[in-house]
């Protein structure tokens, strides 16, 4: 009989221009120590989950392969590499449930990383538009920040300028990261810092300014499952009330830009499985590649009607200390956004919370965490709906 796969373990490195020459060297510290966490070791695994973007980041892929190199226990491991563009390390975890839950395997390991800062700003800018319809966007001014300028932008048209709001989103978040040990920015650069256009804040894609932008960063995480049926053999399990993934047409000409559908779906769809309301979630780890994105999804997932998302940074309600914390991490906007690791790290974050063992991000008495994962410009939406069994 299958079960559902748990979370037992993890490992979490800080994020940002770090020596390790590879995505190898990252997962190779990650790997190892999230087994232990788990109290497991790498003969006990069945099957190896990756998520590496790379596109181009580093000559060498084949990148499901190179973890075993860190442990030869894990030689004959099946090992497969999964890509899903910003989401990517939600799709190897997903997967990797996948895996558990058909009944193929009862302890997985899922290994999200990526090393970004080896490449020149112009390389990597148009690296990234990979994750965007290149026949359509790949000359918008700007790379993959000037996609989401231009969502910015039909955002302001129709429902007015929010550019404080989003410095006030880009100053929660870094005030968050500086209680996140693993955040690549660890400074309150606070909201008139955020918010002024100035020469150590400039445009990157009118109306976003530098502090609206996630950062340029390497880092890995990883996570290992186990079968429900092992729960009792190891020292922690997290499970999911609810998982879900959602897609949406990739071009942005084909669909409303700022409506992120997909994401909305996802979030009805969770909420629905799980038999919750947004009032049942302590706190949410939502997906801040952009400030305008991290806006645009209040609304996604119901805290607010369209075009009323400024009333919530108004009012304070994703504040830590209101009514629904939201990337009490940081974020992507602080912790920094390595593309393969970042599923993993959101999802690590919320663990943390909900063992209370986050330091001083811990949001006192979480039970119940939300996770938003997005790949693309809204285009593949997980969402992760997890509390504490163990």
């Amino acid at each position: 009989m299958a079960h559902k796969a748990v979370i037992a373990g993890w490992s979490h490195i800080p994020f940002g221009k770090l020596i390790e020459p590879d995505t190898e060297t990252l997962m190779a510290r990650v790997s190892l120590a999230a087994l232990q966490h788990a109290g497991l070791a790498g003969k006990d695994v069945d099957g190896i989950y990756v998520g590496v973007m790379n596109n181009g980041f580093q000559k060498q892929d084949f990148q499901g392969a190179l973890v075993a190199l860190a442990d030869p226990d894990l030689a004959y491991v099946p090992a497969t590499r999964l890509e899903n563009a910003c989401a990517t390390g939600s799709a190897a975890l997903y997967t990797a449930m996948d895996f558990i839950e058909s009944g193929r395997g009862r302890v997985a390991l899922v290994v999200g990383a990526e090393k970004m800062t080896s490449r020149p700003t112009p390389e990597i800018g148009d690296i990234l538009l990979n994750a965007s319809y290149r026949k359509e966007e790949a000359d918008i001014e700007g790379g993959f920040a000037g996609v989401f300028g231009k969502i910015a932008a039909e955002y302001f048209s129709r429902h007015g300028d929010r550019s404080r709001e989003l410095a006030m989103i880009a100053a929660k978040n870094h005030h968050n990261g500086v209680s996140n040990p693993y955040a690549q920015i660890r400074k309150d650069l606070g909201f008139d810092f955020c918010n002024d256009v100035s020469d150590k804040n400039p445009y990157v894609a009118q109306p976003l300014r530098r502090t609206d932008c996630s950062l340029i960063s390497d880092g890995a995480a990883a996570i290992v499952l186990v079968s429900e049926d092992l729960a009792a053999d190891v020292p922690r399990a997290i499970r999911f009330k609810a998982r879900q993934h959602v897609n949406d047409i990739l071009p942005l000409s084909r669909r409303d830009p700022i409506a992120f559908e997909g994401a909305a779906r996802a979030w009805r769809q969770a909420l629905a499985e799980a038999g919750a309301t947004l009032d049942d979630l302590d706190l949410v780890e939502t997906h801040d590649c952009f400030t305008i994105a991290e806006l645009i999804e209040y609304e996604a997932m119901g805290l607010a009607p369209r075009g009323e998302a400024y009333k919530v940074v108004q009012e304070g309600i994703t504040r830590k200390d209101g009514r629904l914390p939201v990337n009490p991490s940081g974020g992507l906007k602080s912790k920094g956004h390595p593309i393969g690791a970042t599923g993993v790290s959101m999802h690590v974050m919320a663990c943390m919370q909900l063992t209370d063992s986050a330091g001083g991000m811990q949001i006192p008495g979480a039970a119940t965490v939300g996770v938003f994962n997005m790949g693309g410009a809204a285009v593949a939406n997980y969402v992760s709906i997890l509390e504490r069994a163990k």
